[in-house]
This record gives C-alpha cells, sequence and structure tokens, in this order.
C-alpha cells in the first residue's frame, strides 16, 4: 500500500492533544524517553566533499594506509586501520550536577541493521536526540540531530556523525562509543553536552509495556513493521494505544515523504505521549516507587553515565516547566544539504550541514550557543535567591515543631509562606516514610530550595520525596516534619 504524503515537521503540532500539564521527565520516564530514539540501519561514508574535508572509512578503495593529521593531530585524509597509531581523547567526566545549572543529555538508540541477531556489536546509531533542561529559565527542548551528517569526529576525521559509536567501541577507546558520541555532537553543535544514554530495543520495549503503553495521534496512515516475522501493521489516522512493539516500530519509521526529518518528528511526538502517560493520576507515583527496579532489571541493556540520583532530580525540576516553554528542533533540510556517492558500486547518502543556519537554530535553541555557568554560592544564598514559597506541616506527632521549623528557616531566609499540622492540610500528607521520616512533597521545580532541605534534613531515602504536581496549590514545596527532625534537628 503506499504511503501518504504529509510534512511531519510541519504538523507536527497540530496534532498534539490541547493539555495544561506539565513536561515531566522521571528518573525512569527520562530514560522512558530517550529509549524512543532507536533507528534504522545506517552507512559508513566514503565520500569526501570537496568543501569539507574528511577521512573515508577502512573500506574505500585508493586509500593511504596511515591517517595523514594537521597540526592539532587530526586525521584529516587516509585510512583509520585496524590499529590506529591516533593518541584516543580523553574521557570527561561530567562535574557532579549542582542541581541547578542547565543540563544536555545525548539519547542515542543502535542502528537494528548492525544489533541484530545475525550480526554483532561495534554498532552504529541512528539519528540522536540532544535533550535539554534548564532550571533557572524555567525551558526545556529536544533537538534531532540526523544520523547522515557529515562531521568531525574527534582523532578520525569526518565521517557520518552515527559512526563515532562504532568507532569508539571498535579501538576500545576510554569510555567506549558513546562517550566518543557525546565529545562528537558536543563539537558539532558547540555547546557541552555532559551524559550520555543509549539504550537498546529490547529495553526500550519492556519500558514501554511497563507503563502500560502510549496513545499517539497518528497524524496519516502509515505502515509500522514491528520486530519479528508476519507482523506488519497499518495505522489509521488518529489516536492509537501502541504497545512496546508498536511504539518501536512508530519510532523507527522513516518511509515517508521526508524520510529522516518525518521519523525525527514521530520520535518526538512519542516522547510527548509518554508524558501524557505519565501525568495520568497515579501512573507517577507508581512509576517511581518502581524506577530503581526497573532500571537495575534493565541495565543491561543501558549505557549511561547519568547518575539514577540525577535522574530523580531531573524529573523534579521538568515537573514546573510549561509546554509553552518547551522548544522541539530537528536538523532538517533547510540546515544540511542531501547529497549521493557510490563506492564500491553502492550509492550512499550524505548530509552536508550548512554551519551559520546550524548556529543560528543552536543560538536559539541554547540561548547564545551557550550553556548557563554551572551555579555558584553558598547553597543558602541560592534558596535565598530562588524564594520558593515554602509550607511545613507537623507530621512528627511532637507539639508545636511547625511553628519552631518555620521560624528557623525563616532566620535562613527561607521564604516560609504559613505553617500548620495535617489536619489543616487534610488527604495530602499519609504518605509513607511518614511520620518517623521527614518528607517532601514538591508542587512545581524550585531545585535551590529542594535541594537545600533535603541536606539540611539528611534526606536518605527514596520516599522521602513525593512528587505531587499542583500549578494551583498554595506553595512550592510542603515540608512534612516527621520525628527525625523533631528529634535531631540543630534548632534550640
Amino acid at each position: 500500500m503506499a504511503q501518504k504524503k504529509f510534512d511531519f515537521a510541519q504538523n507536527l503540532r497540530a496534532f498534539k492533544r490541547p493539555t495544561t500539564g506539565q513536561f515531566i521527565l522521571t528518573g525512569v520516564g527520562l530514560v522512558l524517553a530517550i529509549a524512543l530514539f532507536v533507528f534504522l540501519r545506517g552507512f559508513v561514508s566514503c565520500w569526501r566533499l570537496t568543501s569539507i574535508p574528511g577521512i573515508p572509512a577502512p573500506t574505500c578503495p585508493g586509500q593511504n594506509t596511515q591517517p595523514i593529521t594537521n597540526t592539532q593531530g587530526t586525521p584529516v585524509a587516509g585510512t583509520v586501520t585496524a590499529t590506529p597509531t591516533l593518541s584516543a581523547p580523553q574521557v570527561e567526566m561530567p562535574p557532579p550536577w549542582d542541581g541547578a545549572s542547565r543540563v544536555n543529555i545525548l539519547v542515542m538508540g543502535y542502528d537494528y541493521g548492525d544489533w541484530a541477531a545475525d550480526r554483532s556489536c561495534p554498532c552504529r546509531t541512528d539519528s540522536m536526540i540532544v535533550l535539554t533542561i534548564d532550571p533557572l529559565s524555567h525551558t526545556a527542548g529536544m533537538l534531532s540531530v540526523q544520523r547522515d551528517i557529515w562531521a568531525n569526529i574527534p582523532s578520525f576525521g569526518y565521517f557520518k556523525i552515527n559512526t563515532a559509536n562504532y568507532l569508539g567501541d571498535l579501538y576500545k577507546l576510554p569510555g567506549g562509543g558513546p562517550e566518543l558520541a557525546r565529545k562528537t555532537v558536543e563539537n558539532f553543535l558547540g555547546v557541552p553536552i555532559q551524559y550520555y544514554v543509549l539504550l537498546d530495543f529490547t529495553s526500550f520495549q519492556t519500558m514501554i509495556d511497563t507503563i502500560g503503553g502510549v496513545d499517539v495521534n497518528v497524524p496519516a496512515e502509515i505502515i509500522v513493521d514491528p520486530l519479528g516475522a508476519h507482523n506488519t501493521t497499518t495505522l489509521e489516522p488518529g489516536i492509537q494505544h501502541l504497545d512496546g512493539p508498536l511504539a518501536l516500530a512508530y519510532a523507527r519509521m522513516r518511509h515517508t515523504e521526508n524520510d529522516d526529518i518525518d521519523r525525527s518528528a514521530r520520535q518526538q511526538q512519542v516522547i510527548l505521549a509518554v508524558r501524557d502517560k505519565l501525568l495520568q493520576p497515579g501512573n507517577f507515583l507508581n512509576l517511581i516507587s518502581k524506577a530503581k527496579p526497573l532500571y537495575d532489571q534493565l541495565s543491561g541493556g543501558i549505557k549511561t553515565n547519568l547518575p539514577f540520583n540525577d535522574a530523580l532530580q531531573l524529573a523534579v525540576l521538568a515537573m514546573g516547566i510549561p509546554l509553552n516553554q518547551i522548544q522541539s528542533h530537528v536538523i532538517d533540510y533547510t540546515m544540511v544539504a542531501p547529497g549521493q556517492v557510490t563506492v564500491d558500486g553502492q550509492v550512499q547518502d550524505i548530509l552536508k550541514p550548512f554551519p551559520d543556519k546550524i548556529r543560528a537554530m543552536v543560538d536559539q535553541f541554547f540561548g547564545s550557543g551557550s550553556m548557563k555557568p554551572m551555579a555558584t554560592g553558598d547553597p543558602t544564598q541560592l534558596m535565598q535567591q530562588e524564594a520558593a514559597r515554602v509550607i511545613v506541616v507537623n507530621a512528627s506527632g511532637v507539639d508545636g515543631i511547625a511553628s519552631k521549623t518555620a521560624d528557623y528557616l525563616k532566620a535562613q531566609g527561607m521564604n516560609v509562606v504559613n505553617f500548620g499540622n495535617t489536619s489543616d492540610y487534610p488527604d495530602k500528607y499519609i504518605y509513607p516514610p511518614l511520620p518517623e521520616r521527614t518528607m517532601l512533597i514538591v508542587h512545581s521545580g524550585k531545585p535551590y530550595a529542594m535541594q537545600y532541605l533535603m541536606s539540611l534534613m539528611k534526606f536518605s531515602a527514596q520516599n522521602q520525596l513525593i512528587v505531587d504536581f499542583d500549578p494551583n496549590a498554595p506553595a512550592d514545596i510542603t515540608l512534612a516534619v516527621g520525628a527525625d527532625w523533631a528529634n535531631n534537628s540543630p534548632m534550640p
């Protein structure tokens, strides 16, 4: 059946269901989102563009056996051999996240042609997506990077950008393929990327099924092919419920009018469908309770340098970001030029970037093309500047502790707007670990206050933090004081 043609990237927003909810990336929700970026096979480019110097792949004929390097030692022509003499790029471990600075995460999925059972990694990746969240400006975004872009891979020269993971694993570089891919995209865009996550197909399908599937508004009839034989499916226009295999097939499908551009838009559409599912009543708390066991279960299919606890904090930050403050961009055909080249009798495609146009988009997306600096200063000062509205509730059974705690926090410069007992705030504070342990109920993203309180009250358990998103709540954060604080606080 012939596919109906449509400009998916242009019409994506028109098909979103109206929502007053906020963008959410939970610890596992974040990993769920990145799982959507698994794609079809790519090819290592052998063509060297006239205006962009490069290094052909090892299979290209008529090349030298050793790389030719520039004055900085980067290969610009020739062939990388099986035992390269190149010095491997250093692994740059991200600094500990301060809970307030903008964070960029490169998310990737394997090329199925490399990952399939009849082949084995090292694997290429298909299209990559950079997720970004800035707690200071309360903005977030998704930027899709096309797999065939001709880019400089550190210590190897120019290849298709999806080859970075393959080369890093093939030559066993420090940090492997994901680290080399992170550095490559970081250099290409000109902005720091702190974290990477690479997920395989099985883990993605399992996680989508764990949340009960997703609902996607399909713009036009599309034929998708889930993994396995004899299960090709036609999705009709309108709201369709997709389980793990169908969601994966929908995200991977590229045979529509604009190929990878349409596919990138579909991947971003599924991310928003995951968000919608997690915002349904009860789903977020249920998933949080399963987050660590599920993460551990699927760790064999995930490669990441993003600490689990940081992922949970990112989830809280994302809760306070309005949907209209979330940007979605795709590096499309206004920023790259498609071309073809025949190598060893095979026609291969490449995308030549237009640096000026990509730079303009990056400046808009990230803000002047650079990240805001890591937040510095005393945690107390940062908390004071944020001015989060805090309510203190006595859930400890110790008389007068809410009043004393409110006075103490006000003396530290915290914006305490009210205090009282659980009877003053009924039906909201029945969660564990009360009354033994103090708990935060976060109604909107206020990272400085959250971090300050968790440190002050020595939080050590996951269930001490509850996200109860409510834009109409009388405070940004409710502090439900438990017996641990009542009996061991520094208050006089």
